[in-house]
């Protein structure tokens, strides 16, 4: 199947589609980014220090150490 993107003016959006649809072509919504709100998302997002990576390096190990019951 191949995609094909085609701008269509307003007034002629529902005759193009409901022609389109007549000949079995499926049709998606274009996607709107929400660009602004992605980054207030991305801001909100936290970093590790290096102390807080440690912890979990010793904890992994730690739990590497661990034998299971016979």
């Amino acid at each position: 199947m191949e995609r094909l993107v085609v701008n269509i003016p307003e007034s002629k959006s529902s005759l193009v589609k409901q022609i389109l649809k007549g000949l079995g072509v499926t049709i998606q919504q274009e996607s709107k980014s929400n660009a602004p709100i992605y980054k207030k998302k991305l801001t909100k997002v936290t970093t590790w220090s290096d102390e807080d990576v440690n912890i979990l390096e010793e904890s992994k190990k730690a739990f590497g150490g661990f034998k299971p019951q016979q």
